[in-house]
């Protein structure tokens, strides 16, 4: 039976209670705790703060009457398995991953919006919850309805699959770190995935389809492109990275009123 938080019981690592979420099953999840006021407001200009402990800045928002929140998790999946664990023990049901990317194919342009539907698991996190040919999916609906969403709003994007890594530099390999070294097994990796036709590197889908895939919960993700690999290792401009907020703030906003209006596509 799922472990649900008692009246007044205070999650160790996000701070947060029952009483504080008013009852909130979506959840918006953001890596970098600076994004969340802008991604609250962006849903609703009366968004308000939660609270703030350790990786965790909440604020809550209301989309169509229900409440959403908006929650930082901080890098990589061990944070996001804090996040999912704490939040489900007080009622959230589906999440939603907001974030960054670095894309690997050349279709796929700076201030594009990615869709992932899937995972490769090059995370550690995921292994606790399942072994490792348990597939890392996105839900189904949830992903419709981020696509339907972008399609509306002519947000330029891709759906695809990432490559979730616990590490920035030698697991996505890049060579421009501290010591510019990558282990063997990872030398011909990026182009090995894109030749699998996979769409971008990021830290985080992995364990966060993987564990609430195992706990019945839903998620998806979407990400802006602030990197394109096929051009250059750089990270994007400043006004990349604007334009990016700017258009997946939208797209997430229209896909809750979805979701939260009981989307239902044909399949």
């Amino acid at each position: 039976m799922p472990n649900y938080a008692a009246p007044g019981e205070v999650m160790y690592h996000t701070g947060l209670t029952k009483e504080m979420t008013d009852g909130a099953k979506y959840a918006l999840v953001p890596g970098d705790p600076g994004r969340v006021e802008g991604l609250a407001k962006a849903l609703d200009e009366k968004a308000v703060y939660v609270c703030s402990h350790r990786d965790f800045t909440t604020w809550k928002a209301k989309v169509s009457g229900e409440t959403v929140l908006v929650m930082s998790t901080g890098m990589g999946g061990p944070c996001v398995t804090f996040a999912v664990e704490e939040l489900a023990r007080l009622g959230v049901a589906t999440f939603i991953r907001v974030g960054t990317t670095g894309s690997i194919q050349e279709d796929l342009n700076l201030g594009d919006v990615v869709i992932n539907k899937g995972a490769v698991r090059e995370d550690g996190a995921s292994k606790a919850y399942a072994p490792v040919n348990y597939p890392a999916m996105a839900d189904m609906r949830v992903t419709l309805a981020l696509e339907q969403a972008a399609k509306e709003l002519r947000v330029p994007f891709k759906t695809g699959i990432s490559i979730s890594t616990d590490s920035f530099w030698p697991g996505q390999e890049r060579y421009d770190s501290f010591k510019g070294y990558v282990v063997r097994r990872l030398k011909g990796s990026l182009n090995e995935y894109r030749a699998l036709g996979c769409t971008n590197f990021e830290m985080e889908n992995a364990t966060l389809f993987t564990l609430t895939s195992v706990l019945g919960l839903k998620a998806g993700s979407i990400c802006g492109v602030v990197a394109k690999r096929t051009d250059s290792e750089s990270v994007a401009p400043h006004e990349v990275y604007e334009l990016a907020e700017k258009r997946f703030q939208a797209v997430v906003k229209r896909a809750m009123e979805m979701l939260i209006g009981r989307f239902m596509v044909s399949l």
